[in-house]
């Protein structure tokens, strides 16, 4: 069986940052690392889901959401992807940072925190995204598009 793209990074090497994970054609797939992996700080669930309600509804509304794709979280709790189709990196890199300070000054309800919307809708919390935005955007403050290969974060 082939071995999928993410397992043959080191993760041992990956920190909180912003990364190219791969480009397929003309989508590509954004690394939003959040936690360093495998150090035991992995992201609550009511975080992940609280964040990604946020992220997902920014992105899909901001200068390039005629081309996200996909916004979701990771399995192991550490992050999200982010596709993106026709990516100008300084373009997303701006538009992440766009987001998460606004994410960070949110004090609006929800994005789709009702029963119809949302499969898991009472597990949500802008308060917990908010200082998850905030604090995430100041560890990627200074990365450019120049600073999104995986060997930026040895």
């Amino acid at each position: 069986m082939n071995k999928i793209a993410s397992f043959t990074v080191d993760h041992r090497y990956i920190r909180e940052w912003i990364y190219v994970s791969r480009i397929d054609g003309d989508i590509t797939t954004y690394d939003v690392r959040m936690r360093k992996p495998n150090t035991g700080e992995v992201m609550s669930n009511a975080l992940m889901h609280s964040f990604e309600h946020l992220f997902a509804t920014f992105m899909r509304n901001g200068k390039i959401s005629d081309d996200v794709i996909y916004v979701g979280p990771m399995g192991c709790q550490t992050g999200f992807y982010l596709l993106v189709r026709n990516a100008d990196h300084k373009e997303v890199l701006d538009e992440v940072k766009r987001v998460l300070d606004e994410i960070a000054a949110y004090t609006g309800e929800m994005p789709g925190a009702s029963e119809i919307e949302c499969g898991n809708y009472r597990n949500l919390d802008c308060a917990l995204a908010a200082k998850e935005a905030a604090e995430y955007l100041e560890k990627i403050a200074g990365v450019t598009e120049n600073d999104l290969g995986y060997e930026s974060g040895e």
